[in-house]
């Protein structure tokens, strides 16, 4: 009776057993179903998505990815793989700063000399992006920072400002990535520093080109200007970089977002007292997405500006305050190097 007991147990196990595995085998097969669904989803939508974002029906939608892309030097064979260069344009097109603003006018401001310490920082926020601003009550206090490695590579807007002595500061303008490398090192347009070209400078002095500078009285200057003009109006301070986002106290977007698409910003602006602000936006991240020019503009005219540009966004816009970085900048590896900065001296 023992040894019936015995082989009943040992067919139970066996029939147990063979259950595992049967069951074994149905597990590995829906994980192989699976697998291979989530593949062909990947693909599905890796090939449906752009179509649907590049040729659907939803234009504000195709305006803001393909500003997005079109504006990121890496990105931009995303765009042309998708589309041709008439349709960008013409997906470009009604929103596109710039708009019918003479941006080659320059109304001088008189505000006056006002030599001080004074420096307000605070948040910005929406609904989709957060933010930093500071404001600047002597805008004579503004410097152009640039690489000490300029043109081998760029350095972090931290590093300047500490080089330098500042006690804030802002990323400035674009530079060449160099072999794809984001290195940093070569500016784009001219730099100039206590009135002397660091780089940039060009036989033609009547050659306009996008101009965001400061004059010897700290007037901030926008828009398009050649070294002529610059020299006339005793330019001590700039960077050429754009597009302008308010001149003269007139927006230059009136319609759509700015063509650029959403990404991180940075941006500099001065009020008719002439302090100026320093504002960079972070994105690229489900905390903050990034704002469009149009939104950048709308921030500046809030807070009194007379006169703004657009700055360098996407990975480099990085502001400095206290000693530290106190934005997000949306670079895995952390703070982008950069050719210029924005400083502010004590």
């Amino acid at each position: 009776m023992n040894y019936d007991t015995i082989s009943l147990n040992e067919k139970q196990v066996k029939t147990i057993q063979k259950k595992s595995a049967n069951n074994k085998k149905k597990k590995k097969g829906r994980l192989r179903s699976l697998l291979g669904f989530l593949i062909f989803e990947f693909i599905f939508m890796s090939i449906t998505t752009p179509l649907l974002i590049f040729y659907g029906p939803f234009d504000n939608v195709k305006r803001t990815a393909t500003g997005m892309v079109w504006n990121s030097m890496t990105k931009q064979v995303i765009a042309k793989t998708f589309l041709s260069d008439k349709a960008i344009a013409n997906i470009l097109g009604d929103g596109y700063a710039i708009s019918n603003v003479n941006t080659e006018d320059i109304k001088m401001l008189n505000f006056g000399v006002k030599h001080n310490s004074n420096l307000e920082y605070f948040d910005v926020e929406s609904r989709n992006f957060r933010g930093k601003m500071i404001i600047v009550d002597d805008p004579t206090r503004i410097k152009v920072g640039y690489s000490s490695k300029m043109p081998r590579a760029g350095e972090t807007t931290s590093s300047i400002a500490r080089r330098t002595g500042a006690v804030a500061a802002i990323n400035g303008g674009g530079f060449i990535d160099t072999g794809w490398a984001g290195t940093g090192g070569v500016a784009l347009g001219f730099v100039i520093n206590n009135g002397k070209y660091i780089s940039g400078k060009l036989t033609n002095n009547y050659t306009k080109r996008d101009t965001i500078a400061f004059t010897k009285e700290g007037m901030l200057i926008v828009g398009k200007h050649s070294q002529a003009e610059l020299t006339k109006y005793n330019v001590k301070e700039g960077i050429s970089f754009g597009p302008p986002l308010i001149v003269n106290g007139k927006p230059t977007i009136n319609k759509g977002d700015g063509g650029w698409g959403i990404s991180p910003r940075t941006a500099i602006g001065q009020k008719e007292d002439g302090s100026v602000m320093l504002l960079v936006i972070d994105g690229r991240s489900l905390k903050s997405f990034g704002a469009t020019l149009k939104e950048v503009q709308d921030i500046m005219l809030e807070h009194g500006a007379v006169n703004a540009a657009n700055l360098d966004g996407g990975s480099s816009a990085t502001m400095f305050y206290d000693g530290k970085v106190v934005n997000t900048p949306s670079d895995a590896l952390g703070e982008r190097t950069v050719a210029t900065a924005f400083v502010v001296m004590p």
